[in-house]
C-alpha cells in the first residue's frame, strides 16, 4: 500500500513539473526598430526574433494587428525567407521557411505562403500554402497554378542488430 501511495504521488508531483506548451507561453518580439503604432497595429523592422517557448520565427519585418482584442492578435511576418522553428514534446524539431508567415495565437495557426517548406522528422512538405496547427502538429498544403504540392518522405533507418 504504501509503495502506491509513493508510485501515485511520485506521478502527481511529475505532471507539476511538466512543462507548459509552447502556445501557453509568452511571446516575445525583439527588432532592431518599431517603426508606428497606429490604430492597435505595431510594425518592427530588421532582424525581427519572435519566440514562445521553444517556437521561434525569424522576419526582415512583423507586423502585430491587435484590432480584433486581446487574445485575438495576428503576426505577419514577411521575410527572404522568414525562418520557423520549434522543438516537439519528444524533443525532434519542426523547421519552416516562406516569404510570409502569418500566426494566429488563438487559433494556434501558422499559415505559410510563398515558397512554402516545412520539414518535420525528415520529411519535407512544399507548397504554395501550407498551413500548420502548432498545438495539433497538423498540416494542410495547396497548390497553385505554378507549383503543385510535393511531399518528402524519408523512411525510417533499420538498425542492425
Amino acid at each position: 500500500m504504501k509503495t502506491n501511495l509513493i508510485v501515485v504521488l511520485f506521478l502527481t508531483s511529475m505532471s507539476v513539473f511538466a512543462a507548459e506548451p509552447d502556445y501557453a507561453q509568452k511571446i516575445q518580439i525583439d527588432a532592431d526598430n518599431l517603426v508606428s503604432i497606429a490604430e492597435n497595429v505595431a510594425t518592427y523592422r530588421s532582424n525581427v526574433l519572435i519566440t514562445q517557448g521553444s517556437m521561434q520565427m525569424k522576419a526582415d519585418q512583423l507586423e502585430i494587428n491587435a484590432s480584433a482584442g486581446k487574445g485575438k492578435e495576428v503576426y505577419v511576418a514577411i521575410g527572404t525567407p522568414v525562418r520557423y522553428s520549434q522543438l516537439l514534446a519528444d524533443g525532434k524539431p519542426v523547421t519552416a521557411s516562406a516569404a510570409e508567415m502569418r500566426y494566429e495565437p488563438s487559433s494556434r495557426t501558422l499559415t505559410l505562403t510563398g515558397d512554402a517548406e516545412l520539414t518535420q522528422s525528415g520529411s519535407v512538405v512544399k507548397a504554395s500554402v501550407i498551413r500548420y496547427n502548432v498545438e495539433k502538429q497538423q498540416l494542410s498544403a495547396e497548390s497553385n497554378e505554378t507549383k503543385r504540392v510535393t511531399t518528402i518522405f524519408t523512411p525510417e533507418e533499420k538498425t542492425n542488430p
